[in-house]
């Protein structure tokens, strides 16, 4: 199923899409299809921001944040939702902060969900601009695991493949890396795990 690169960190990055959280079933068996998937490759979750991103955007329409805050605010959204994805996988799953966490993880077992922040506050490697989402920081860390492949799973009827990424997304994707946009209802383990 999956051909594993000795050189990379992880052969998967899987960004579970924040708009899933509107629907519960969706999410588990999109949780449940990467969690089998990682029976067969070396893999790590990337959470999208979701409802906690959402709230952000809100108050920075109402207040007008500083750039740089809400970038981080909106970081710090995808946080939130890496607590909750791995509290859906029960056990199975560990939030992890770093690239060594996440091969402990792997290497114990488990399914790492990688909360960003620290790492991404360390780098700072995007620009602080909401034409920069979660896709794009799922692209800047398949590349920093040596990930030859990046799933990015969006909700049912999700738009083309062009349509459903942020602006900054084909900047921040790596070359070698392979991205594909999968919408949720047609996920299986094969879509991730090729």
């Amino acid at each position: 199923m999956c051909s594993p690169d000795p050189a990379a960190a992880v052969d998967v990055v899987v960004k579970v899409g924040g708009a899933l959280v509107a629907d519960v079933e969706v999410l588990d068996r999109t949780l449940a299809a990467t969690a089998a998937a990682a029976q067969a490759c070396r893999l790590v979750i990337v959470p999208g921001g979701g409802p906690f991103a959402d709230a952000v955007r809100r108050v920075d329409r109402r207040m007008g944040l500083p750039e740089t805050a809400a970038h981080w605010m909106a970081v710090l959204a995808m946080d939130q939702y890496a607590h909750l994805i791995a509290a859906r996988l029960s056990g199975a799953a560990v939030v992890v902060n770093d690239a060594r966490a996440i091969l402990e993880a792997i290497d114990a077992g488990r399914v790492p969900v990688l909360a960003p922040s620290r790492w991404l506050l360390d780098a700072d490697p995007l620009p602080h601009s909401w034409d920069v989402t979660s896709d794009s920081i799922a692209a800047w860390i398949a590349g920093r695991l040596g990930a030859r492949r990046l799933v990015l799973v969006k909700p049912p009827g999700v738009g083309a493949p062009s349509d459903a990424v942020d602006p900054y997304f084909a900047r921040a994707l790596p070359p070698g890396v392979e991205a594909i946009v999968v919408a949720a209802d047609r996920i299986d383990i094969t879509s991730l795990a090729r």
